[in-house]
């Protein structure tokens, strides 16, 4: 499971760009997003760094949870 802090995501719009921009990399990835915590959960078998260009692309900006 990797998990990412996305605190400039702050809408419905929001989740689903980032859910399409995760999908786009691995499409069998599963996305759990917690808006009011701004958390980004993702397992799927992409490593971190392709996940969060990929969301960074997005126009958001991850910062991963360690």
């Amino acid at each position: 499971m990797i998990e990412f802090q996305v605190n400039d995501m702050t809408c419905g719009h929001c989740v689903k760009a980032i859910t399409q921009a995760v999908a786009d990399v691995d499409a069998a990835a599963k996305v759990d997003i917690d808006l009011p915590t701004h958390r980004v959960r993702i397992d799927g078998n992409n490593n971190a760094e392709a996940l969060r260009a990929a969301i960074a692309e997005a126009g958001y900006t991850p910062v991963l949870v360690g």
